[in-house]
């Protein structure tokens, strides 16, 4: 078996192999349809079979880890960024170049468990593609509206700013309107997405915006995860700080996951936490014990989040008195 670690960028993929328990000088490849050929060949030469272990770089990394997934004789494992961070600072690597990253992700996959990747559907991929788009054009529509509030401050010295950035802004509507719309539409044209978006937005808070951005990320994950580990996979996982007898810091989420998943999952909580009662319930009780309020709204986004994996299990709308039972 062939033990591989491979470092991605936008244009190298930069490749540590260990045979028979022998380390081999790196080998480079393009990151492209060709390079992924060339790699796939070198990786099961004279027939063996490969593990490989990649870390998560969004656009970069995806191609490659689809086309090795097709591989017959290659089995591949798609690792957190973080993770890899961390080991590598655990094995005290002063330096840090595309080999030496290569050689920490390969030393990775010779100690840690073995997790196969398993890919999403090409319609998910899609939808969580321009679900991603969306919050990339809500950003910067917000910077313009900054920008337009500032020039309109400056009377007329900033007149023909504050009209290019009121055109730019309706601009960036019309796109965030037919992305929407087109996202919709896809969700809508695969019957397994559409029921599940029937279930979703049965929840209070979640509608048309947020419910496939929602959607997006939770589909894309491999069938058979925990609720914790959907809760561990957005960050929302509260991560203990103690030391001794000296140091007992206030438990905060880890945000050590899919920040599109958690900030998704924000102003749903939000309404909920407002318009629901059994959520209200259950915030004005948490409040009552004394916490503050953001803390409680990071609760009821864990919590929302568990009553998600619940539905879809059960294959059941919301009910409110699942998450929260009023006495």
């Amino acid at each position: 078996m062939n033990l591989i670690g491979i470092d991605v960028d936008s244009r190298n993929l930069v490749c540590r192999i260990r045979r028979d328990g022998k380390d081999h000088p790196e080998k480079i490849f393009t990151n492209d349809a060709a390079g992924f050929g060339k790699l796939i060949r070198w990786a099961t030469q004279r027939g063996a079979q490969a593990r490989v272990c990649m870390e998560a770089t969004g656009v970069y990394s995806m191609p490659l880890a689809l086309a090795l997934h097709q591989a017959p004789a290659i089995e591949v494992m798609v690792v957190n960024p973080k993770v890899i961070k961390h080991f590598t600072t655990a094995n005290l690597q002063r330096g840090k170049t595309d080999s030496l990253d290569a050689a920490s992700i390969l030393e990775f996959l010779q100690r840690m468990p073995f997790r196969p990747w398993q890919p999403p559907s090409d319609e998910v991929l899609e939808l969580q593609h321009i679900c991603r788009r969306i919050v990339q054009l809500n950003t910067e529509l917000t910077r313009e509206r900054n920008r337009h509030k500032q020039a309109r401050r400056l009377g007329s010295w900033g007149r023909v700013v504050a009209h290019d950035t009121q055109v730019n802004m309706n601009h960036l509507q019309r796109r965030i309107d037919h992305l929407e719309t087109t996202a919709l539409a896809l969700v809508e044209s695969v019957p397994e997405l559409a029921e599940r978006l029937r279930l979703l937005t049965s929840t209070t808070g979640i509608a048309a915006k947020t419910g496939p951005r929602i959607l997006a990320e939770l589909m894309a994950l491999p069938d058979g995860m925990r609720p914790e580990q959907w809760v561990a996979h957005a960050g929302l996982d509260p991560r203990a700080h103690e030391s001794g007898s000296s140091t007992h810091k206030p438990r905060r989420i880890s945000k050590a996951g899919n920040r599109y998943l958690r900030d998704a999952l924000y102003f749903p909580a939000l309404v909920a936490c407002r318009y629901d009662p059994n959520v209200k319930a259950y915030y004005d009780k948490l409040i009552e014990r004394g916490k503050k309020p953001k803390q409680v709204l990071v609760a009821v986004m864990r919590k929302l989040l568990l009553a998600i994996w619940g539905m879809f299990k059960s294959n059941q709308p919301w009910n409110g008195q699942k998450f929260y039972q009023i006495a």
